[in-house]
């Protein structure tokens, strides 16, 4: 099939476009949660694998996305996005199909083998998708929408993905309980389901329109469009602080989840918990970020959001002094709250700030350079930091305060660092550092980070007004729904405005 481009949108096909990409983003993100993260995880371990091999699995993805800088050529040949999206994400979630089948056809070696093949392929065609699609929604959203619509669209993802993600938890260990010799079978229906939903999210693509593509400038071949990213200064101080951010965040994420089974010794019931909270005030602070960033821009989100999340790793450090206290708990609900609230203003911003710094015409070099950067960060820090895992486990750094008097002795232990906690200071530092390197960042509509936080507070006390009234509260059964809806009056107020 070939997927014709058109000189130039109409309004009203804009915002069928942007309605699809959101049922788009919705089929993905079911795919994404019950092929992912902790069923992916499980599933490996069902088959034997290894903590090498887990760790593979997860630098997989990151690492593939660096497919992304030969993907410009394809694009910039072609110049239908829409075709190379669709081909790609077509194969690529065809590979889920042999991962479904390990438990019916081969012993768990073997289905190790197939599982890692298997991911790279799918990982490798997506990375081409991802290429096509950054360039393709760079010329489809218009520039003063960006904010809002990723907004929305994040809060239906997270939304969804919160309610998939329990649900799945449920079937898993209702399935091990009904089928305990057969519980690989469970996880091939899940990623059946997963496979489903994102064929089902392709239709939606092959659905969108796409503006025809344009080509400012002529290159000298793949390296000379790699390079020019580079030469652009601003966007290369883009380039350092997301690159940064990301080995930063990689650093320590992948351990939370670990530090608190292990360290902590929380049930995993405990974990999920806190994981759902994060969740909730995601999906809460998402719409008021996002007109933050419109209102002024992406890069003051970032210079708010940005500290408040390496407050929240630094927090980390002293859930155990060095065992759990009376402050353990209440400090894991606080920083679950503050990554939540951090998380959805710098997932947001850090998304968008690209596509509006990358010059039209462009956006397919710029966005993969920048890609290309953040995914050596993503890959390279979990690696780095499970191959010192055994070095810090034999180390402590003990800061205490003695009070002595003729009578007693108090000592009161200040800080205590033991494996995991030496790699929540270093990515403190490390996302502290990329924080300065975000001030050499030019970007329209600055503002100072008290305005900032005004505003988002503004808009946290209108979303709770509405939320507390008759209105807000037929939105909220109307949920989701209400969102993705595109009213006519607000499309004309905005095409009045521009």
């Amino acid at each position: 099939m070939v997927f014709e481009t058109k000189e130039g949108l109409t309004d009203e096909e804009i915002g069928h476009g942007l309605k699809l990409v959101i049922w788009d983003g919705l089929a993905t993100q079911a795919m994404v949660t019950l092929t992912g993260g902790i069923f992916l995880v499980a599933f490996a371990l069902q088959l034997g694998a290894s903590n090498t091999v887990i760790g593979l699995l997860s630098a997989i993805s990151p690492l593939a996305e660096l497919l992304q800088i030969p993907s410009i050529y394809v694009v910039d040949r072609i110049r239908k996005r829409r075709l190379i999206v669709v081909t790609a994400s077509l194969v690529a979630r065809l590979c889920w199909v042999p991962i479904i089948l390990i438990p019916f056809f081969l012993s768990p070696g073997q289905g190790i083998f197939v599982l890692i093949a298997s991911i790279v392929l799918y990982s490798a065609f997506s990375a081409i998708s991802h290429c096509g699609w950054n360039s393709w929604m760079r010329d489809l959203i218009p520039q003063d929408r960006l904010g809002a619509f990723f907004s929305n669209r994040l809060t239906l993802s997270t939304a969804l993905a919160l309610v998939v993600s329990l649900v799945a938890g449920f079937f898993i260990d209702s399935w091990e309980i009904a089928f305990p010799d057969l519980p690989t079978y469970g996880y091939s229906v899940l990623f059946a389901l997963g496979l489903i939903a994102g064929l089902i999210g392709i239709t939606f693509l092959a659905r969108t329109p796409e503006p025809r593509m344009v080509v400012e400038y002529e290159e000298d071949g793949l390296f000379a469009a790699i390079k020019k990213p580079f030469a652009d200064l601003n966007f290369k101080n883009l380039i350092i602080f997301l690159a940064s951010w990301n080995f930063a965040v990689n650093l320590a994420s992948p351990f939370f989840t670990v530090y608190m089974l292990q360290r902590i010794g929380l049930d995993v019931s405990l974990v999920v918990g806190l994981s759902v909270l994060s969740q909730i005030m995601n999906i809460a602070f998402y719409r008021s970020w996002g007109g933050v960033a419109d209102r002024y821009s992406n890069k003051s989100v970032l210079a708010v959001s940005g500290p408040l999340y390496m407050l929240a790793i630094f927090a980390w450090m002293f859930v155990t002094l060095p065992d759990v206290y009376i402050l353990t708990y209440p400090l894991l609900i606080l920083i679950h709250i503050l990554m939540g609230i951090s998380l959805a203003g710098v997932s947001l911003a850090s998304g968008n700030i690209g596509l509006k710094l990358a010059p039209k015409g462009q956006a397919t070099s710029y966005l993969a350079a920048s890609t290309f950067a953040n995914s050596v960060a993503a890959g390279v820090a979990p690696i780095l930091g499970g191959l010192l895992v055994d070095f810090f486990a034999e180390r402590e750094l003990i800061w205490t305060l003695i009070w002595r008097d003729p009578a007693r002795e108090l000592v009161f232990v200040t800080l205590d660092l033991q494996q995991w906690e030496f790699f929540f200071l270093f990515a403190f530092i490390l996302g502290l550092y990329s924080i300065h390197r975000l001030t050499s960042v030019q970007e329209e509509g600055e503002a100072k980070e008290q305005e900032v936080v005004d505003e988002l507070l503004a808009g946290v006390r209108r979303d709770m007004q509405n939320f507390s009234s008759a209105g807000g509260l037929r939105d909220l059964v109307k949920f989701p729904f209400s969102l993705v809806r595109y009213r006519r009056k607000g499309r004309e107020k905005i095409m009045k405005k521009r």
